[in-house]
Protein backbone atom coordinates (compact mmCIF):
# COMPACT_ATOMS: atom_id res chain seq x y z
CA UNK A 1 0.00 0.00 0.00
CA UNK A 2 1.15 3.50 -0.79
CA UNK A 3 -0.24 6.86 0.21
CA UNK A 4 -1.06 9.70 -2.12
CA UNK A 5 -2.98 12.95 -2.09
CA UNK A 6 -5.02 14.97 -4.54
CA UNK A 7 -5.15 18.44 -3.11
CA UNK A 8 -6.40 17.87 0.43
CA UNK A 9 -7.88 14.44 -0.33
CA UNK A 10 -5.90 11.61 1.28
CA UNK A 11 -5.71 8.42 -0.80
CA UNK A 12 -4.54 4.83 -0.35
CA UNK A 13 -3.40 2.83 -3.37
CA UNK A 14 -2.94 -0.95 -3.40
CA UNK A 15 -1.75 -3.22 -6.19
CA UNK A 16 -1.11 -2.77 -9.89
CA UNK A 17 -3.25 -3.17 -12.96
CA UNK A 18 -6.49 -1.68 -14.27
CA UNK A 19 -7.82 0.90 -11.81
CA UNK A 20 -10.67 0.41 -9.36
CA UNK A 21 -11.83 3.55 -7.53
CA UNK A 22 -13.75 3.17 -4.25
CA UNK A 23 -16.27 5.77 -3.03
CA UNK A 24 -17.32 5.57 0.64
CA UNK A 25 -20.43 6.86 2.37
CA UNK A 26 -21.36 8.95 5.40
CA UNK A 27 -19.43 8.05 8.53
CA UNK A 28 -17.07 5.85 6.54
CA UNK A 29 -13.52 5.99 5.19
CA UNK A 30 -11.25 4.15 2.80
CA UNK A 31 -11.07 1.36 5.38
CA UNK A 32 -14.67 0.40 4.67
CA UNK A 33 -13.42 -1.39 1.55
CA UNK A 34 -10.45 -3.16 3.12
CA UNK A 35 -12.22 -6.56 3.03
CA UNK A 36 -12.51 -6.39 -0.77
CA UNK A 37 -8.86 -5.82 -1.64
CA UNK A 38 -7.56 -9.41 -1.65
CA UNK A 39 -10.23 -10.48 -4.13
CA UNK A 40 -9.11 -7.73 -6.53
CA UNK A 41 -5.50 -8.81 -6.90
CA UNK A 42 -4.29 -7.72 -10.33
CA UNK A 43 -6.06 -4.37 -10.08
CA UNK A 44 -4.88 -1.00 -8.80
CA UNK A 45 -7.25 -0.20 -5.94
CA UNK A 46 -7.60 3.53 -5.24
CA UNK A 47 -9.38 4.42 -1.99
CA UNK A 48 -9.85 8.09 -1.07
CA UNK A 49 -11.11 9.66 2.10
CA UNK A 50 -13.44 12.24 0.64
CA UNK A 51 -13.24 15.87 1.87
CA UNK A 52 -14.48 16.17 5.43
CA UNK A 53 -14.24 12.43 6.10
CA UNK A 54 -11.57 10.25 7.68
CA UNK A 55 -8.09 11.72 7.23
CA UNK A 56 -9.15 14.39 4.74
CA UNK A 57 -9.97 17.82 6.21
CA UNK A 58 -13.13 19.72 5.47
CA UNK A 59 -13.00 21.65 2.20
CA UNK A 60 -13.30 25.39 2.04
CA UNK A 61 -16.59 25.09 0.14
CA UNK A 62 -19.88 23.38 1.01
CA UNK A 63 -19.99 19.61 0.52
CA UNK A 64 -22.60 18.55 -2.01
CA UNK A 65 -23.21 15.44 -4.05
CA UNK A 66 -22.14 17.52 -7.06
CA UNK A 67 -18.86 18.54 -5.43
CA UNK A 68 -18.15 14.93 -4.45
CA UNK A 69 -18.86 13.86 -8.03
CA UNK A 70 -16.31 16.43 -9.20
CA UNK A 71 -13.82 15.06 -6.65
CA UNK A 72 -14.44 11.53 -7.92
CA UNK A 73 -13.95 12.55 -11.55
CA UNK A 74 -10.70 14.32 -10.65
CA UNK A 75 -9.54 11.12 -8.94
CA UNK A 76 -10.33 9.00 -11.97
CA UNK A 77 -8.64 11.40 -14.36
CA UNK A 78 -5.60 12.27 -12.24
CA UNK A 79 -4.90 9.24 -10.04
CA UNK A 80 -6.42 6.40 -12.07
CA UNK A 81 -5.24 8.03 -15.29
CA UNK A 82 -8.00 6.47 -17.36
CA UNK A 83 -11.44 4.87 -17.16
CA UNK A 84 -11.91 3.02 -13.88
CA UNK A 85 -14.18 0.45 -12.34
CA UNK A 86 -16.11 2.21 -9.57
CA UNK A 87 -17.05 0.42 -6.35
CA UNK A 88 -19.18 2.41 -3.93
CA UNK A 89 -21.09 2.10 -0.67
CA UNK A 90 -24.04 4.05 0.72
CA UNK A 91 -23.85 7.76 -0.15
CA UNK A 92 -20.87 6.96 -2.34
CA UNK A 93 -23.25 5.04 -4.61
CA UNK A 94 -25.25 8.20 -5.28
CA UNK A 95 -22.01 9.97 -6.21
CA UNK A 96 -21.13 7.01 -8.45
CA UNK A 97 -24.49 7.17 -10.22
CA UNK A 98 -24.06 10.87 -10.96
CA UNK A 99 -20.47 10.25 -12.11
CA UNK A 100 -21.47 7.48 -14.51
CA UNK A 101 -24.28 9.59 -15.98
CA UNK A 102 -22.17 12.74 -16.32
CA UNK A 103 -18.94 11.11 -17.52
CA UNK A 104 -19.66 7.57 -18.74
CA UNK A 105 -16.43 7.50 -20.74
CA UNK A 106 -14.50 7.51 -17.45
CA UNK A 107 -16.42 4.63 -15.84
CA UNK A 108 -15.84 1.01 -16.83
CA UNK A 109 -18.37 -0.59 -14.48
CA UNK A 110 -20.34 0.09 -11.31
CA UNK A 111 -20.57 -2.04 -8.18
CA UNK A 112 -22.99 -0.45 -5.73
CA UNK A 113 -23.33 -1.70 -2.15
CA UNK A 114 -26.30 -0.44 -0.11
CA UNK A 115 -27.29 1.94 -2.91
CA UNK A 116 -28.77 5.34 -2.12
CA UNK A 117 -31.51 6.97 -4.16
CA UNK A 118 -32.93 10.49 -3.79
CA UNK A 119 -34.08 10.78 -0.16
CA UNK A 120 -37.74 11.20 0.67
CA UNK A 121 -38.71 14.17 2.80
CA UNK A 122 -38.83 12.20 6.07
CA UNK A 123 -35.29 10.96 5.44
CA UNK A 124 -34.13 14.50 4.66
CA UNK A 125 -35.45 15.68 8.02
CA UNK A 126 -33.72 12.83 9.87
CA UNK A 127 -30.44 13.71 8.16
CA UNK A 128 -30.75 17.37 9.14
CA UNK A 129 -31.55 16.37 12.72
CA UNK A 130 -28.54 14.03 12.83
CA UNK A 131 -26.30 16.82 11.50
CA UNK A 132 -27.53 19.17 14.21
CA UNK A 133 -26.95 16.51 16.88
CA UNK A 134 -23.37 15.90 15.70
CA UNK A 135 -22.57 19.60 15.68
CA UNK A 136 -24.07 20.02 19.14
CA UNK A 137 -22.90 16.86 20.91
CA UNK A 138 -20.03 15.49 18.83
CA UNK A 139 -19.76 12.04 17.32
CA UNK A 140 -20.26 10.31 20.69
CA UNK A 141 -23.86 11.51 20.45
CA UNK A 142 -24.55 9.62 17.21
CA UNK A 143 -22.11 6.69 16.92
CA UNK A 144 -24.01 4.09 18.93
CA UNK A 145 -27.37 4.93 17.38
CA UNK A 146 -25.99 4.78 13.83
CA UNK A 147 -24.26 1.45 14.45
CA UNK A 148 -27.38 -0.03 16.02
CA UNK A 149 -29.66 1.15 13.22
CA UNK A 150 -27.43 0.25 10.29
CA UNK A 151 -26.42 -3.31 11.17
CA UNK A 152 -28.49 -6.47 10.94
CA UNK A 153 -29.72 -8.29 14.02
CA UNK A 154 -27.40 -11.21 13.17
CA UNK A 155 -24.37 -8.93 12.89
CA UNK A 156 -25.12 -7.27 16.23
CA UNK A 157 -25.57 -10.64 17.92
CA UNK A 158 -22.74 -12.60 16.30
CA UNK A 159 -20.10 -10.17 15.02
CA UNK A 160 -19.07 -7.68 17.71
CA UNK A 161 -15.99 -6.72 15.69
CA UNK A 162 -18.22 -5.37 12.91
CA UNK A 163 -20.23 -3.39 15.45
CA UNK A 164 -17.01 -1.97 16.89
CA UNK A 165 -15.73 -1.08 13.40
CA UNK A 166 -18.85 0.88 12.45
CA UNK A 167 -18.93 2.62 15.82
CA UNK A 168 -15.25 3.58 15.66
CA UNK A 169 -15.56 4.68 12.03
CA UNK A 170 -18.09 7.25 13.19
CA UNK A 171 -16.26 8.25 16.36
CA UNK A 172 -13.16 9.11 14.31
CA UNK A 173 -15.05 11.51 12.04
CA UNK A 174 -14.86 15.26 12.46
CA UNK A 175 -18.34 16.20 13.80
CA UNK A 176 -18.69 19.17 11.48
CA UNK A 177 -17.45 17.14 8.52
CA UNK A 178 -19.98 14.39 9.32
CA UNK A 179 -22.70 17.03 9.63
CA UNK A 180 -21.69 18.51 6.27
CA UNK A 181 -22.19 15.11 4.66
CA UNK A 182 -25.58 14.58 6.30
CA UNK A 183 -26.72 17.99 5.09
CA UNK A 184 -25.39 17.27 1.60
CA UNK A 185 -27.45 14.09 1.36
CA UNK A 186 -30.46 15.93 2.78
CA UNK A 187 -30.28 18.28 -0.22
CA UNK A 188 -29.34 15.66 -2.82
CA UNK A 189 -31.16 14.87 -6.03
CA UNK A 190 -31.14 11.48 -7.66
CA UNK A 191 -29.30 10.75 -10.89
CA UNK A 192 -31.27 9.94 -14.02
CA UNK A 193 -30.22 6.29 -13.97
CA UNK A 194 -32.13 5.59 -17.18
CA UNK A 195 -29.10 7.15 -18.86
CA UNK A 196 -26.63 4.73 -17.27
CA UNK A 197 -24.85 2.60 -19.83
CA UNK A 198 -22.14 0.91 -17.77
CA UNK A 199 -22.35 -2.68 -16.46
CA UNK A 200 -23.89 -2.37 -13.00
CA UNK A 201 -24.15 -4.70 -10.02
CA UNK A 202 -26.35 -3.70 -7.08
CA UNK A 203 -25.97 -5.46 -3.72
CA UNK A 204 -27.92 -4.78 -0.55
CA UNK A 205 -28.74 -6.51 2.73
CA UNK A 206 -32.09 -8.08 3.48
CA UNK A 207 -32.18 -6.00 6.70
CA UNK A 208 -30.83 -2.78 5.22
CA UNK A 209 -33.06 0.06 6.51
CA UNK A 210 -31.41 2.64 4.26
CA UNK A 211 -31.33 0.65 1.01
CA UNK A 212 -34.03 -2.00 1.57
CA UNK A 213 -34.26 -4.75 -1.05
CA UNK A 214 -37.41 -3.33 -2.63
CA UNK A 215 -35.80 0.07 -3.18
CA UNK A 216 -32.52 -1.44 -4.39
CA UNK A 217 -34.36 -3.79 -6.76
CA UNK A 218 -36.32 -0.82 -8.08
CA UNK A 219 -33.06 0.99 -8.78
CA UNK A 220 -31.69 -2.05 -10.59
CA UNK A 221 -34.87 -2.27 -12.67
CA UNK A 222 -34.31 1.29 -13.91
CA UNK A 223 -30.73 0.63 -15.02
CA UNK A 224 -30.45 -1.23 -18.30
CA UNK A 225 -28.89 -4.65 -17.78
CA UNK A 226 -28.22 -4.16 -14.04
CA UNK A 227 -27.87 -7.22 -11.84
CA UNK A 228 -29.25 -7.35 -8.30
CA UNK A 229 -28.38 -9.38 -5.21
CA UNK A 230 -29.82 -9.24 -1.67
CA UNK A 231 -27.62 -10.73 1.05
CA UNK A 232 -29.26 -12.59 3.93
CA UNK A 233 -28.63 -11.65 7.57
CA UNK A 234 -27.09 -8.37 6.43
CA UNK A 235 -27.78 -4.69 7.10
CA UNK A 236 -26.48 -1.53 5.45
CA UNK A 237 -22.74 -2.10 5.99
CA UNK A 238 -22.54 -4.87 3.43
CA UNK A 239 -18.72 -5.10 2.90
CA UNK A 240 -18.21 -5.19 6.68
CA UNK A 241 -21.08 -7.53 7.55
CA UNK A 242 -20.67 -9.98 4.63
CA UNK A 243 -17.08 -9.38 3.52
CA UNK A 244 -16.44 -12.70 1.76
CA UNK A 245 -19.63 -12.57 -0.28
CA UNK A 246 -19.18 -8.90 -1.16
CA UNK A 247 -15.58 -9.55 -2.19
CA UNK A 248 -16.66 -12.45 -4.40
CA UNK A 249 -19.46 -10.52 -6.05
CA UNK A 250 -17.34 -7.43 -6.73
CA UNK A 251 -14.46 -9.48 -8.11
CA UNK A 252 -16.65 -11.61 -10.35
CA UNK A 253 -18.52 -8.59 -11.70
CA UNK A 254 -15.37 -6.62 -12.51
CA UNK A 255 -13.41 -9.59 -13.87
CA UNK A 256 -16.32 -10.78 -16.04
CA UNK A 257 -16.50 -7.34 -17.64
CA UNK A 258 -12.74 -7.34 -18.24
CA UNK A 259 -12.78 -10.80 -19.76
CA UNK A 260 -16.02 -10.91 -21.67
CA UNK A 261 -17.51 -7.45 -21.78
CA UNK A 262 -20.57 -8.38 -19.69
CA UNK A 263 -21.27 -8.08 -16.00
CA UNK A 264 -21.47 -11.10 -13.78
CA UNK A 265 -24.80 -12.68 -12.91
CA UNK A 266 -24.92 -13.16 -9.13
CA UNK A 267 -25.85 -16.65 -8.06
Amino acid sequence: MTGAALGRIEIEIDGDGPPVVFLHGIGATSSSFQPLLASLAGFRCIRPDFPGAGRSPRPGVPVTVESLCENALDLVKTIAGGPAHVVAHSMGTLVAQHLAVAAPEWVESLTLFGPIVEPQEAARERLRARAALARRGGMIAVADAVAAAGLSSATKAENPAAVAFVRESHLRQDPDGFADWCEALAEAKGADVRLLSRPTLIVTGDEDPIAPPGVAQGLADRIKGAKFRALSRCGHWTPIEQPKECARLASEHIRAWRQGGTSARPN
